[in-house]
């Protein structure tokens, strides 16, 4: 079969059209088969459990800062499926059952208005802290509405700012004034179906009256602008993302008028208070210095736009040494770093001697810590939460300089006895080594090994409470793969396996798995993997690549066709990370690995369940659909499920989340426990 070049060549195009009858046919067909074939009392038994774990009322309810003293946490369960948006007191939280201030209701506003609302997130003005910008997404698409609540009445402002739904980016100036970028019309959309223009919208107002303030171009990714209010450092900031990994970054005056922040494009910029962080992506020579892709440094801000480079370097990378995160507090920079996928978090403290720098307490060899909120408005608090893959998550509550103190320990759903953690590395393709990780007894039992391996996202060690019943509580070996793509090892990681490089990650994964065979881990015929998103077009690699090598895959909102990738919702946005398929140089190594271009018949392929979801607005369902559609027009066995809601993570509520856990788990099992 040859490979599908064109358009005119897919068979399967009318899989696209998500509002087509003949289309909606299909999936109703295909869902309708899979759940007769899965829907058992095992089955069942699976998914009670995993929704179990879901909606334990024992696990910890992570909140956040808002600066007016109270906690915010959005919490779903059984009870509230869809959930609740809370908040207490530090004092309150502290007690073994908080009493919660409920702000707002989700299931009770859904049975009020009709709707299926999923919760996006809410933004609070700053400093009164009366008022919300609340954005309610229909299923859990990207795209979403926003409306303008009342936190001491906890209703919705008649007549306050509401945006009819759109993938739009809004931020509070003042009371009376909000930065919108939204869908205004034709034209206002970035070729990524982003917002172009921002706007400066005014209270009592209609939004057709709001002034421009900024505009991109059409081939950018997005736009966006923001407002700082921190007294004594009151600043607005407006930038453009000309893909997903270069932008610019302005200082808007107060008269209106732009000063760019002189930066590499391709580097992350923060300005706190006095201070300016940049972390350039690739070497930088600033001031007869190179700085290393993946450094961190900082100078005074006023300083710098006045154009003095006095660049401090906080943090400087190595061979085995990446930055993964940091945080301010008021007088303090928490930063996060790996080592062999292995967290520290480090203090920074800046006096007239310069920047000083000390270890915070923490982590465990295997484990992984990160900082989950401060409240630099306020002081220098902060919480800090640690977890492994046997060790459940602890949440405390520090003060730089200080204790810290323990506020939470979830508590454990499985039983971890005579399980252990280990680190391996295996050989790639091309020599490099690639660490992976290995949960469990070493019974004999089914492995399964998942990874991700793009957009410079790192998996590190995490407790799963599904994974530990579902797989582990079941004799099964869990595996996480930290191939190339991601950002393990900081820019250079992500970077070697970027655009026409990116078959390094595939071989990466690919090593891992034979690795896993060579030390006696696993067979290929007991070897399941598992990925969703950049992970599912991983999975689909591995299908059509390396199919020899694994007994059964799931791939779950996976992007397939890198031939129409993007033309389908918010791929476009994606061209930076994998490559163009309408420049023929880009063309010439994309086809050769995209999954739906590279099916043939006669291979060895091993069973295959496909998973996504209609209200996906990110990663078109299409591309599940038209690769179930081909394999089974060759004859694989392929098993096809689409939730009707979910957006890109394929469910808006633990009872669906558990179902598709529940579907994934159960599929591989039974695949690598045949006789």
């Amino acid at each position: 079969m040859a490979a599908l070049d064109e358009d005119t060549d897919d068979p399967y195009l009318w899989l696209e059209d998500l509002d087509a009858e003949d289309a909606a046919r299909w999936v109703a067909d295909r869902n309708a088969r899979t759940l007769a074939v899965l829907d058992d009392p095992g089955f069942a038994r699976m998914r009670d459990a995993i929704r179990e774990v879901l909606d334990s009322k024992d696990r910890i309810p992570y909140p956040g800062w808002r600066g007016d003293g109270f906690w915010y946490d959005f919490w779903c369960d059984a009870d509230h499926p869809r959930g609740l948006w809370r908040r207490t007191t530090v004092d309150e939280y502290r007690r073994d059952e908080p009493r919660w201030d409920v702000l707002l209701d989700i299931d009770a506003l859904n049975a009020a208005e009709g709707e299926n609302w999923v919760w996006a997130g809410a933004t609070v003005l700053r400093p009164s802290y009366d008022r919300c910008l609340v954005s309610l997404s229909r299923g859990g698409a990207d795209a979403v509405v926003v409306r303008e609540f009342d936190l001491h009445r906890r209703a919705f402002v008649e007549d306050g700012f509401t945006l009819p739904e759109a993938k739009s980016d809004v931020s509070w100036i003042d009371a009376d004034h909000i930065y919108v970028g939204t869908d205004f019309g034709p034209g206002s959309l970035t070729s990524s179906g982003y917002p172009r223009v921002v706007k400066r919208w005014r209270r009592g107002t209609a939004l057709a009256e709001a002034r421009t303030v900024f505009e991109g171009q059409v081939g950018d990714v997005s736009v966006n602008a923001g407002h700082d209010p921190t007294p004594g450092f009151e600043r607005d900031f407006v930038g453009r993302h000309m893909d997903f990994y270069r932008g610019e970054v302005y200082l808007r005056r107060p008269a209106g008028d732009l000063v760019k922040i002189d930066v590499p494009d391709d580097a992350g910029c923060d300005v706190h208070r006095d201070w300016l962080l940049v972390r350039p992506r690739s070497p930088w020579t600033v001031g007869g210095v190179t700085h290393p892709a993946g450094a961190l440094l900082a100078a005074p801000f006023e300083a710098y736009l006045d154009g003095r480079r006095d660049l401090t370097v906080l943090f400087e990378p190595d061979g085995r040494t990446s930055l993964s995160s940091w945080s301010w507090t008021r007088g303090h920079l928490l930063l996060v770093t790996i080592t062999d996928v292995r967290t520290r978090v480090h203090v920074l403290t800046h006096d007239e001697s310069g920047w000083h720098r000390r270890p915070l307490p923490g982590a465990g060899e295997l484990d992984h810590t990160w900082i989950v909120d401060t409240d630099p408005d306020r002081g220098d608090a902060y919480l800090i939460s640690s977890e492994g893959f046997l060790r459940p998550a602890t949440l405390g509550l520090g003060t730089v300089g200080g204790d810290v103190e323990v506020l939470k320990r979830e508590p454990a759903f499985f039983d971890a006895g005579g399980m252990d953690v280990r680190q391996f590395f295996a050989v790639s393709a091309d020599g490099t080594r690639v660490p992976y990780f290995v949960v469990g007894a070493g019974g004999g039992g089914p492995t399964l090994l998942t990874g991700y391996g793009g957009f410079e996202i790192a998996q590190t060690p995490y407790y799963s409470g599904v994974i530990g019943r579902g797989w582990l509580d079941r004799g099964g070996t869990y595996a996480v793969a930290n191939i190339r793509g991601g950002g393990e090892y900081g820019p250079r990681w992500h970077e070697a396996a970027r655009r026409e490089n990116r078959t390094r990650a595939f071989d990466d994964f690919a090593a891992v798995a034979a690795d896993l065979v060579a030390r006696g881990i696993t067979t290929p015929d007991r070897l399941g993997i598992e990925g969703g998103s950049n992970g599912g077009l991983l999975m689909g690699v591995m299908l059509t690549r390396h199919p020899e090598l694994f007994g059964a895959v799931v791939a779950t909102v996976p992007l397939l066709d890198m031939r129409r990738y993007t033309k389908l919702l918010a791929g476009a946005s994606w061209i930076a990370e994998y490559g163009d398929p309408d420049d023929a140089a880009d063309w010439a190594y994309l086809r050769e690995y995209s999954p739906y271009q590279n099916v043939r018949p006669g291979r060895p392929y091993p069973p295959v369940l496909l998973v996504t979801s209609t209200r996906d607005d990110r990663v078109h369902p299409g591309h599940a659909r038209k690769m179930a559609a081909l394999l089974g027009e060759h004859g694989y066995d392929v098993t096809y499920y689409e939730n009707v809601e979910g957006g890109h993570g394929a469910a808006a509520d633990n009872a669906q989340t558990a179902t598709l856990w529940a579907l994934t788990l159960e599929f591989l099992w039974r695949e690598l426990t045949r006789p």
